[in-house]
């Protein structure tokens, strides 16, 4: 962050931007060590915006990035109010209108939820500026940094907003629309838009689905449903919330008001779920779509398939819900990896321009300006293969470099992605096998156990972000099958897998996986975590999907039959592979029921066979 003017809290100075920072941000974009926000990214941000001030002596910027401010400034009026929310709660907002008199969009972008607000996507800004845009951004209620500092008490940063975070709540609705007032008064757009990338994604979906002024929405690693994004199949994502509450730049109690500090609480000690379940369905997308599809609101989604925050089956079920003109890309990696270096940044990455954010502009210039661009055929989907993109090694870093993206897929609905569906089921140890088969025909009368509570070597990801960052970048996790516990896990496997049509693959994986097992446990709870494992010939692995499950209020001993979906995927396995399933009791990610030492055991009635059910393309 950088050096405030006024009463902001003392930061450290703005840096000059160099040409060795303009890279890290192409390769990192809003990331930096782990789930953290970049500082190259946050200077970067903070330097355009000194140099939109003229309030610097100093050369914060190259020649590139001087020309861009300057060309702004020639055609623009750059601003920096305090919106007045309708309950008297300030907004820090930045405004570039146009100052010629013709009539011109306008798009509005809320800051995503960091310590930053809305100066870490300032280079998004001034592009969309000198693409005919009128821009207004704004740091959402609450959100920005708030650091206490002594002999002073708590002392907000200069991009800071007033007020509690409402999550997405009620008041951030409100906020939209009264920063849509303020547009008209100030700007007189002939449309508007919404742009948005986390935080600021589900917030300009909520305020399209409230406020019939709003023409087309751009919604980047968004979430359809925060009630099932954060508690699904009974099990909390606590480190989704972990890195959330870590972003938000303050203390709990300066950052939310005491009735969600008790929603925290509440998520936290697992108890009234259904209060925390109400209040996140109130705050998702999905509950508004029929509002939505009545105003014919265009909406652009883009996600992830490795997606930590709001992992990707809500967000399809919210898509799919949508009948106005939509469109969805799906990518390689993790939260904000694929168009944080567009949105932050001017460099090319490895492979060429960032795609994610090109798009994202086509769709908004098609639907607000009325470019005859290729926007009116584009087909609602277009799915990235998951590591088919080309890599040579990186020079001294022990990492490889993408030379050629992965291949995208695009198809006319979702419905279209999955062909058919295969059911591989499970079976007991084969001969010489110590772990379990995958077979094309019911095996039923076996049992098989693990003792629960453990985690273990088969795990969804290192960190959130940091191994879908690696992945985006042509390093997706390699794990060592052999390093697996099976005290503490159960694998089935197939036989090697034979090519397809495609001599080099033996499986198109395109659609959401299934899972149905009989369990049962010593305990009177357990939690199942099923992935989903490509494994090679030497028996590393990569990941293709998990997900898991929390069973509460067994009956120790009883089998239980429960079935449930994996997240979606589009992954090639290729031919000479094995399709593994892997189950444990634990994974970092998620809250779990496990009694320590307890049994847990998966076993195939007949009648009720243990089956993997995967689609196809």
């Amino acid at each position: 962050m950088s050096t405030s003017s006024g009463d902001g809290p003392p930061q450290d100075e703005v840096r000059a931007v160099t040409t060795a920072q303009l890279t890290q941000v192409a390769d990192n974009g809003i990331w930096g060590t782990g789930a953290s926000v970049n500082p190259d990214a946050a200077n970067l941000g903070e330097a355009l915006v000194a140099a939109l001030q003229g309030n610097t002596t100093q050369n914060l910027l190259p020649r590139d990035l001087r020309r861009l401010t300057d060309d702004v400034l020639r055609v623009a009026t750059v601003g920096f109010p305090w919106i007045r929310a309708q309950d008297g709660t300030r907004l820090a907002a930045h405004t570039i209108r146009h100052n010629s008199a013709e009539p011109r969009p306008l798009v509005i972008l809320p800051a995503g939820w960091t310590p930053v607000g809305w100066p870490l996507f300032e280079y998004a800004h001034l592009t969309l500026a000198l693409k005919g845009y009128h821009v207004l951004a704004y740091t959402p209620r609450g959100i920005g940094l708030t650091v206490n500092i002594p002999g002073h008490g708590y002392v907000d940063g200069p991009f800071t907003s007033g007020g509690f975070i409402d999550v997405g709540g009620p008041n951030d609705w409100a906020d939209g629309s009264s920063v849509i007032d303020y547009a008209q008064e100030h700007f007189a757009p002939s449309r508007i838009g919404f742009l948005g990338e986390s935080y600021g994604s589900g917030i300009s979906q909520l305020v399209a689905a409230n406020d019939d002024r709003v023409d087309a929405v751009v919604a980047l690693s968004t979430w359809g449903n925060l009630a099932t994004s954060l508690y699904h199949h009974d099990t909390r994502h606590l480190q989704a919330v972990a890195v959330l509450l870590a972003l938000t730049g303050g203390p709990v109690e300066r950052k939310f008001d005491e009735a969600t500090q008790q929603i925290l609480a509440d998520f936290h000690a697992n108890q009234n779920m259904d209060a925390v379940v109400a209040w996140g369905t109130e705050r998702a997308p999905e509950a508004y779509t029929d509002a939505t599809n009545d105003r014919g609101v265009p909406t652009f989604i883009s996600n992830t398939w490795h997606e930590g925050l709001f992992p990707v089956n809500q967000v399809l079920a919210t898509f799919n819900r949508l009948t106005v003109p939509k469109r969805l890309n799906m990518w390689i990696g993790d939260h904000a990896v694929p168009e944080g270096p567009g949105l932050t940044g001017p460099l090319a990455g490895p492979t060429g321009p960032n795609l994610a954010m090109a798009e994202a502009y086509a769709w908004l210039d098609h639907h607000l300006r009325g470019e005859a661009n290729d926007v009116p055929d584009w087909p609602q989907v277009n799915n990235q293969i998951m590591f088919t993109y080309e890599t040579r090694p990186g020079s001294g870093t022990g990492d490889d470099t993408v030379v050629t993206p992965a291949r995208r897929e695009p198809r006319q609905t979702w419905g279209d992605v999955t062909v058919s569906t295969e059911r591989w089921y499970l079976a007991n140890t084969g001969a010489g096998r110590r772990d379990g088969s995958l077979t094309e025909e019911p095996a039923p009368g076996w049992s098989r156990g693990f003792i629960a509570g453990h985690l273990t070597e088969a795990t969804a990801v290192d960190g959130i972000v940091a191994t879908g960052k690696a992945e985006w970048n042509g390093n997706p996790k390699t794990y060592e099958t052999e390093k697996f516990d099976r005290q503490h896990l159960a694998l089935w496997a197939t036989d090697p897998l034979p090519a397809g049509a495609d001599p080099h693959v033996a499986r198109r994986i395109r659609g959401i996986p299934e899972v149905r097992l009989t369990v049962r446990s010593s305990a009177a709870s357990t939690t199942l975590v099923a992935y989903l494992f490509d494994i090679a010939e030497d028996r590393t692995a990569r990941i293709v999907t998990h997900e898991p499950y929390t069973l509460s209020d067994l009956v120790p001993g009883q089998d239980t039959t429960v079935t449930w979906q994996l997240q979606a995927a589009a992954y090639d396995v290729p031919a000479g592979h094995r399709l593994a399933l892997v189950v444990n009791s634990k994974d970092k990610l998620y809250s779990d029921a496990d009694v320590e030492g307890s049994t847990t055991t998966v076993s195939s009635p007949p009648g009720e066979e243990s089956h993997l059910d995967l689609p196809l393309g």
